[in-house]
């Protein structure tokens, strides 16, 4: 199970967000996609940053108090992402989900270029389908 690789599960096709878009945008594809959260990249598909779902309800919610645009996913992403390689183990990286509150990694290749992303659900996905197929085997 240690040798699953991140890539055999990411979301090769994750919600993605650009620097300059409004927050109000951003939500909406929130909304679209079902999706937590998502890489942000630059014209080059290179991450430069992070954006949750509760980022963008937080400025929402800021929005609607004042009654104005108050931001763009560049004023409120974070900027130093933590994020997943495909060749690494997707226990790992479950055992590093439980020691933090990011649900999401962005997945980059060694030059920064966005991959997809990969999710708690993933990792359970990944689990279940190895602890599934493990006990077809034994029973």
């Amino acid at each position: 199970m240690e040798s699953v690789q991140i890539k055999e599960y990411m979301n090769h096709y994750p919600v993605t967000f650009t620097e300059d878009m409004s927050v109000e945008e951003a939500s909406l594809r929130f909304l679209k996609t079902k999706q937590i959260g998502g890489p942000v990249i630059d014209k080059s598909h290179r991450l430069i940053g992070f954006l949750s779902e509760s980022d963008v309800l937080a400025k929402m919610i800021e929005s609607i108090y004042y009654n104005e645009q108050v931001a763009n996913v560049g004023d409120i992403m974070v900027k130093n992402a933590k994020t997943a390689k495909p060749y690494e183990s997707i226990i790992e990286l479950g055992q590093q989900m439980l020691k933090t509150t990011h649900k999401v990694y962005p997945v980059v290749d060694d030059d920064g270029n966005l991959l997809g992303s990969v999710c708690r659900n993933d990792v359970l996905m990944a689990i279940d389908k190895h602890m599934r197929s493990h006990f077809k085997k034994t029973a």
